[in-house]
Order: C-alpha cells, then sequence, then structure tokens
C-alpha cells in the first residue's frame, strides 16, 4: 500500500523475501502481502507466513527517537485503514533487533490471544510507559485509536524536537570547555616543569604568580588520576542524594536557582508537563489519572511536589490554577491561562498554547545562553592563558635583566 491506503499490485524481481521487502520499502510503499510468482496456492501461503524471528537479548529502554518514529508510522498506517494486526507486523518486520522489536513481539501475541492494543502495551513497560499507555485506552474507549495516535506522534515529536535544539545548543560550548581543560592541562603537566628546570638551574628569585604556577603543575602530575574523578564524584554524590526525597528537592531547587540555566529547566519542564497534561485531557483520560502522568514526566521534585498539590486540590472538588499558584513554580501568565481554561471548557487547547509558548521561550534562552557563554568562555580562556604566559615570562625577564647587567 502506498501513503495514501491505495493497494498497489506488481512484480518484483529479488533473491530472498527480505530483498524483496527491502526493495519495496525503498519504493516508498508498505509490504502487506508478498509471495513467489508461479508457486501454488499453498506454496504462497507459505511465503505470506515467514517463520517467526525469535526475540534478542536487549538491556534498557527503547530511544525516544526510536518510538517517536514508530508511534508516527503506526499512526500513518492507521490513518490509511489497514487492521491494527497487520499494521503492527509491518512496523515488527521493519524495526531493528532491540527492544522494540521484543515489545511488538509480545504485543502481537498479546493480541491475537484476545487482548486490547493497551492491555498488551501495559505489559511492556520498558517500551511504553503510563502516559504512552492511557492515552491509547482512552483512543480504544472512544473509538479514534488513529486520532489519538496522530495526537501521540505530534507531542513526542515535539518533545523530542525541544530535546533535540537544548542538546544542540550545548555542543559547542562543551566541546570548547573540554578542550580548553586539555590544553590548560598539557601546558600544566609538560612545558611548566621546564621552566621550573631553567628557573631552578639559575636560581632565580620567583614572584608570586609564578610560584603559585608550579605548585599548581606540581598538583597536575603528582594527582593527575585524581582530576577526571572529580566530576564522576561529583555526578555519583549528586545521584545518591537525589534517591533522597529530601536530597531530590534540595537538588531540583538548586538547578532552579542558576541563573539562565534556571530559566531553561523551568520553562522546559513547564512545557513538557503542560504539554502532557493536555494530551491527556484532549485524550479523554480522566484528570486525575493525567496529573499523575504529568507528574511523573516533570523530572523535577519542585515541580512533582507542586502537581501532587494539584492532585490533592482536584480530589477534593476544586480547581487547578490555585494550589499553582501558591507553589510559586510558574509565571502568574500560566496560572491566568489555566484559570480561564477551566472556566470555558478549553483546558486543553489553554496547556497546548503555554507548551507551545514555552517552547518558544526555552529556544530563544539556550540562544541567549549559547552567545552569553561565547564571550564568557574566551574571557575566562583568555585569562587562564594570559596568568600562565606572564607567570612564565617575569622570571625570564628578570634573569634577561641581570645577564644584561
Amino acid at each position: 500500500m502506498d501513503h495514501s491506503g491505495q493497494e498497489i499490485r506488481d512484480v518484483i524481481e529479488a533473491t530472498t523475501e527480505e530483498d524483496a521487502q527491502a526493495k519495496i520499502r525503498q519504493m516508498g510503499y508498505f509490504v502487506t502481502k508478498i509471495s513467489e510468482k508461479g508457486r501454488r496456492k499453498t506454496a504462497a501461503k507459505t511465503a505470506r507466513a515467514p517463520k517467526k524471528k525469535g526475540k534478542s537479548f536487549t538491556i534498557g529502554k527503547v530511544a525516544n527517537k526510536q518510538l517517536t518514529t514508530f508511534t508516527r508510522q503506526l499512526s500513518t498506517l492507521q490513518d490509511a485503514g489497514l487492521p491494527l494486526l497487520r499494521s503492527l507486523r509491518i512496523l515488527e518486520g521493519q524495526s531493528k533487533a532491540g527492544v522494540l522489536r521484543n515489545s511488538l513481539m509480545d504485543v502481537i501475541d498479546d493480541i491475537e490471544s484476545g487482548s486490547t492494543l493497551s492491555e498488551a502495551m501495559a505489559k511492556c513497560p520498558k517500551c511504553f510507559d503510563r502516559l504512552y499507555v492511557n492515552m491509547v485506552k482512552a483512543g480504544e474507549a472512544g473509538g479514534a485509536l488513529e486520532v489519538i495516535l496522530q495526537r501521540l506522534a505530534e507531542f513526542k515529536e515535539k518533545a523530542q524536537s525541544l530535546k533535540r535544539r537544548v542538546l544542540s545548543a550545548m555542543v559547542y560550548p562543551v566541546v570548547v570547555i573540554m578542550v580548553a581543560f586539555a590544553i590548560v592541562g598539557f601546558i600544566l603537566y609538560y612545558i611548566v616543569p621546564k621552566f621550573e628546570d631553567i628557573f631552578n638551574d639559575f636560581k632565580i628569585p620567583l614572584p608570586g604568580m609564578t610560584t603559585f604556577l608550579i605548585e599548581a603543575s606540581h598538583f597536575v602530575i603528582d594527582y593527575f588520576y585524581v582530576i577526571p574523578m572529580v566530576p564522576i564524584v561529583f555526578f555519583l554524590f549528586v545521584k545518591l542524594l537525589k534517591r533522597n526525597r529530601t536530597g531530590a528537592f534540595v537538588v531540583d531547587k538548586v538547578k532552579l536557582w542558576i541563573p539562565v540555566m534556571g530559566m531553561i529547566v523551568e520553562k522546559s519542564t513547564v512545557a513538557r508537563t503542560t504539554r502532557t497534561l493536555g494530551t491527556l485531557v484532549a485524550s479523554g483520560v480522566p484528570i486525575l489519572e493525567a496529573l499523575n502522568i504529568a507528574r511523573e514526566t516533570a523530572g523535577n521534585a519542585v515541580f512533582e511536589r507542586a502537581y501532587g498539590r494539584v492532585y490533592d486540590s482536584i480530589r477534593e472538588g476544586e480547581t487547578i490554577a490555585q494550589p499553582l499558584k501558591e507553589a510559586r513554580v510558574v509565571d502568574d501568565m500560566v496560572v491566568n491561562m489555566i484559570d480561564v481554561g477551566e472556566e470555558t471548557g478549553e483546558l486543553d487547547t489553554m496547556l497546548h498554547k503555554i507548551a507551545d509558548t514555552y517552547d518558544e521561550e526555552v529556544s530563544v534562552l539556550v540562544d541567549s545562553l549559547v552567545s552569553l557563554l561565547e564571550p564568557l568562555m574566551i574571557v575566562v580562556l583568555g585569562g587562564i592563558i594570559g596568568f600562565i604566559v606572564i607567570s612564565l615570562f617575569l622570571p625570564l625577564i628578570t634573569l634577561i635583566t641581570e645577564l644584561s647587567a
């Protein structure tokens, strides 16, 4: 079938069935039935039902990018009118060995045994989280699975796009900082000791700057193995601290206090949670369940506590806006738009508008952070190199002056 759902019958030359499938996919079509020309009917049936592939050994969860692509493809196939099982088999056949293909095999088996799609996906938490399962469940209940899959695909694509923009913007400063550390480390480890030998041979009195630089060189030479351990130990310490509820709250609170970076964390969290909540509400998921899922996607203990208060407020028959205002984790604009959405019955629309606005603000902040980091890194690195040069040449100037006299 092509992308519009029209059935196409044709013949293609290939050495194997897998080769034929690959060629057909390269032409932009979805394979629904395939058999060798000239075979008997029974042989054709066998060709249409190839031997089932075995599962591969996997560790971890499915990659977000892979799941996003799968969701969009499943949405397209369902919108084209293909039966669900056939769509899943097509995508399972196209998937590479990994968590997604293993999960799709399990989902297909469960559906063939009589389970619904949401029930089958719920048994594969490494691939399909609560948000995914609940949206599919709401789509099945409302008889609009293809619409829900489209929303889910759009949601995942926007989330992936935001994450990709933030990460790509951080690549340049991280690379520059790492190269700068490597250069300074090389100077302290190899260059400074050679100058120290010259100073010792001529017994030159050393100024304080040079003495400090030589001491720093000694530290790097004696404890070079400690330096890469510092960020690792710090990372592990933060990880251990976040296992405790109070520690996680403190760490996430500190993140929000960091200039510029804290604003990026805050606005990206607001964008992610409001888009999640809006998508779930629009899909017909009960508000309390939607709030629980949105709280899990926050990734920040401060926001998780705020959404916990909102959950309690809704359960007691109150509104979303008031506890959010009291928590003081979002701007007044967010509170006011949610308040208007609750009053007009357009909560999902308002939540999506908030998410779109904050996505744009995150993009602007990321660009601003990169623009701020570039001159800041130049000044800092220039200061470090200037300090090293001056520290090494001051004693040399003294030596040249004494030799000239």
